[in-house]
C-alpha cells in the first residue's frame, strides 16, 4: 500500500519528464506518456480506495530538511477522504487527456500542452496525499503555475495573456493568506502536521481571536483556489484557455483544492465557530450570485464557469454547517458532470467554431453523442431525480436547514432553482430550436470518437452516481440527518419550476424575450447580472486604493521630501555663491575694509571671553 500511495503521484511526474527530455521528437504521440502515467496512477487509487474500504490507512514520511531546531519530514497520508479524491483526480484527468489528443490535434505546442497538465495533475494528487502543510504548499504552488501556464496557452492573444496573469494574481492574494496562516499556526505549535495541528492549537488554550484569525487565514487560500466570493473573479475569464484545462480546472484540480484544504484542516475549523460561520456565509453567497450571473452569460463555457463557483459555494456552505462528508460527496459528484459538461462544451465549439450561445441552435441534429451526455450532465447539475446531483445537493440543503443558520439553506434553495434556469437555457439555446447562424450550422459536425467515447463515460457516474449515494455515504461516515417534512422536497420542486420557466421563456420568439427584458421590473435586475454585480469594478477599485494609493504616497515622499532635500542642498550652495559673488567686488581696498572689519569684531569676541562678559 505505501508503494501504490508513492505511485500515484510519482507516475505523472515520471511523464513529465518524458515530455521534457523526449516529447520532442515523439511528436504527438507523446500525448501517451500521459495518457499511459494517469491510467497507471487510476489503478493505483483504486487500490487504495479499496483498501481503505475495508479499514487500512497509509501514513509514511521520511526526514527532509534539517535547520537548527527546524526538523522538517515529508510524507504521505491515506484515508478514506485522501483515497476517494486521488481516485476522482485520476480518473477524470485520464479521460480528459484522452478527449485533449483529439481538441489539440495540431497545436504548436502540442507536447508543452500535455506536459503542463500532467505535471498539474501531479500537483493535485500531491496536495492530496501530503501529510504535512509545507509539501501541501508545494504542490500548491505547482497547481498555481501550471494554472498559469495553461490558461495562457494561446498566449498570442492578448485576452488569454491577460486572463492567465489575472488568475496568477488574484489566487496569490489568497495564497498569501494561506501561507501567512500556516507560520502562525508553526510559530505558536512547532508543527506542520496536519493530523497534529488541531490537537497541539488546542492544548494552547488560546484566545478565539487568534484561532479565528488563524483559521480565517488559512480559509483565505481556499477562497483564492476555489474562487469563491469575492476573489471569483479570475474564474470566468480563465475559460480563455483550451477547454479541456477549463474542465480540468473545474472538476479534477485547482478549484477542488480549496475545498479539500477546509476539510483537511476542518480540526483547526472546528475550533474558531466564528471562522466556520464566515465559511458558511461565503459558501452560501457564493452558491447563489454567481448563478444569477449564469443566467444572463452568452459564452457557453461561462455558463459553466459561473455554475462552478456556485457549486463549489454549495461545498464551502456543508463545511461551514458543519456537514463535511455531504460537501465532498458533492465535491466528487460535481467533479464527473463538471467534466462532462466541460468536454461537452468543447464539443460543441468543436463543431460548431463558436462559443456563443445565441449563434447556436438546432446542434440536436449534428451532434447526437455530445447532446444526449450534455443533457446528462445539466440533469445531474440541476439535481433532477435520480441523478448524482440531486443527492448530494440535497444532503447539503439538508444540513443547512437544520443548522442554526437557516439562511444559508434558503439562498442554496433559490440558486438550485436558477441553476435549473440556466442549464436549461443552454440547452435549448445550443441543441434545440432553428439555427441562429445558417454557415456554422452547415458546418457542424459531430467530433471525433477520441472525444466522445470520454463522453459516454463520464456520462456514467453523472447518471449513475446517485445509485451509490447510500454507500458513499456510509464510506465517508456520512451520518443519517432527520426529516424536515416537506420543506425538504422544495429544491428539487423550485429545479423542476426553474426548468419549466426556462422551457415557456426560450421556446418564445427572441424579440418577445427582448421586449421582456426592457421592463423596468426586469431591467435592473438583467443589468446588475450583465454586470456581474460590478465586482469587477470593486476590484479595480481596491486595486486602486491599495496598490496605487501608497504607490501615490511614496511618490509624494519621493517628490518632496527627498528630492526637496536634495535640490535644497543644491540651492543653498547656490544662494552663498550668489552672495560670495556679489563680495567678491575684485576692490582691494574694500577687501582691507571687510579684513579689518573682520579683525576688529574678532578682537573684541576674544576679548569678552576673556573677561566672562
Amino acid at each position: 500500500m505505501v508503494a501504490e500511495a508513492w505511485l500515484v503521484p510519482a507516475l505523472p511526474l515520471l511523464a513529465y519528464g518524458l515530455f521534457v527530455f523526449v516529447g520532442r521528437w515523439a511528436g504527438e504521440r507523446s500525448a501517451l506518456f500521459g495518457i499511459v502515467a494517469l491510467a497507471l496512477s487510476a489503478l493505483s487509487s483504486g487500490a487504495l480506495l479499496v483498501a481503505t474500504i475495508q479499514g487500512h490507512t497509509v501514513s509514511t514520511s521520511v526526514a527532509w530538511l534539517t535547520v537548527g531546531t527546524l526538523h522538517l519530514r515529508m510524507g504521505l497520508y491515506v484515508g478514506p477522504l485522501q483515497a476517494a479524491m486521488v481516485t476522482m483526480v485520476s480518473f477524470v484527468s485520464c479521460f480528459i487527456e484522452i478527449y485533449s489528443v483529439g481538441y489539440m490535434h495540431g497545436d504548436e505546442r502540442h507536447n508543452r500542452f500535455f506536459a503542463n497538465v500532467t505535471l498539474f495533475v501531479t500537483g493535485m494528487l500531491t496536495a492530496v496525499l501530503a501529510d504535512n502543510l509545507i509539501l501541501f504548499f508545494m504542490a500548491w504552488e505547482i497547481m498555481g503555475l501550471c494554472s498559469y501556464l495553461l490558461i495562457g496557452h494561446w498566449f498570442e492573444d492578448m485576452n488569454n495573456a491577460r486572463a492567465a496573469t489575472k488568475a496568477f494574481i488574484v489566487t496569490r492574494i489568497g495564497d498569501a493568506g494561506l501561507l501567512l496562516g500556516i507560520w502562525w499556526a508553526y510559530s505558536l505549535t512547532g508543527t506542520f502536521s496536519f493530523a497534529a495541528l488541531p490537537h497541539a492549537l488546542a492544548a494552547l488554550h488560546l484566545p478565539a481571536a487568534t484561532l479565528n484569525a488563524i483559521a480565517l487565514l488559512i480559509f483565505l487560500g481556499a477562497v483564492g483556489k476555489s474562487a469563491q466570493i469575492p476573489l471569483q473573479i479570475w474564474l470566468p475569464d480563465a475559460m480563455a484557455g483550451p477547454t479541456p484545462i477549463s474542465a480540468l480546472i473545474h472538476a479534477a484540480t485547482m478549484v477542488a483544492a480549496g475545498v479539500y484544504l477546509v476539510a483537511r484542516t476542518y480540526g483547526v475549523f472546528e475550533l474558531a465557530p466564528s471562522a466556520l460561520f464566515v465559511v458558511g456565509l461565503v459558501g452560501s453567497l457564493s452558491a447563489f450570485i454567481p448563478a444569477t450571473i449564469a443566467c444572463v452569460q452568452t459564452d457557453i463555457k461561462k455558463v459553466l464557469a459561473y455554475s462552478t463557483i456556485s457549486q463549489l459555494g454549495y461545498m464551502m456552505m456543508a463545511l461551514g454547517v458543519g456537514a463535511v462528508e455531504e460537501g465532498i460527496f458533492h465535491l466528487l459528484a460535481h467533479a464527473f458532470f463538471k467534466a462532462l459538461l466541460f468536454l461537452g462544451a468543447g464539443s460543441v465549439i468543436h463543431a460548431a467554431g463558436t462559443q456563443d450561445l445565441h449563434e447556436m441552435g438546432g446542434l440536436w441534429h449534428k451532434q447526437k453523442s455530445t447532446a444526449i451526455t450534455f443533457i446528462v450532465g445539466s440533469l445531474a447539475l440541476s439535481a433532477i431525480f435520480p441523478f448524482s446531483g440531486f443527492f448530494s445537493k440535497d444532503a447539503i440543503l439538508h444540513a443547512a436547514y437544520l443548522s442554526p443558520d437557516p439562511v444559508f439553506y434558503w439562498l442554496g434553495t433559490l440558486a438550485a432553482g436558477l441553476t435549473a434556469y440556466y442549464m436549461t437555457r443552454l440547452c435549448i439555446l445550443a441543441f434545440f430550436g432553428q439555427p441562429r447562424n445558417r454557415r456554422l450550422y452547415d458546418h457542424a459536425h459531430e467530433s471525433p470518437a477520441v472525444m466522445t467515447v470520454p463522453l459516454w463515460v463520464l456520462a456514467v457516474p453523472a447518471a449513475g452516481l446517485g445509485a451509490l449515494s447510500g454507500a458513499l455515504a456510509v464510506f465517508l461516515r456520512a451520518r443519517p440527518l432527520p426529516s424536515i417534512g416537506l420543506v425538504e422536497y422544495l429544491p428539487l420542486t423550485l429545479a423542476v419550476l426553474g426548468f419549466l420557466v426556462a422551457l415557456f421563456v426560450y421556446t418564445r420568439p427572441a424579440e418577445a424575450r427582448r421586449a421582456a427584458l426592457r421592463s423596468p421590473l426586469l431591467r435592473a435586475p438583467y443589468v446588475l447580472c450583465k454586470q456581474l454585480w460590478y465586482f469587477d469594478q470593486a476590484g479595480l477599485g481596491v486595486m486602486y486604493v491599495l496598490g496605487l494609493g501608497p504607490s501615490f504616497l511614496i511618490a509624494a515622499f519621493d517628490r518632496y521630501v527627498v528630492d526637496g532635500l536634495v535640490n535644497g542642498c543644491g540651492t543653498l550652495a547656490l544662494w552663498f555663491g550668489r552672495v560670495w559673488r556679489r563680495l567678491s567686488t575684485g576692490n582691494g581696498q574694500a577687501y582691507m575694509l571687510t579684513l579689518a572689519v573682520a579683525a576688529t569684531i574678532g578682537l573684541i569676541v576674544l576679548q569678552l571671553t576673556a573677561t566672562g562678559g
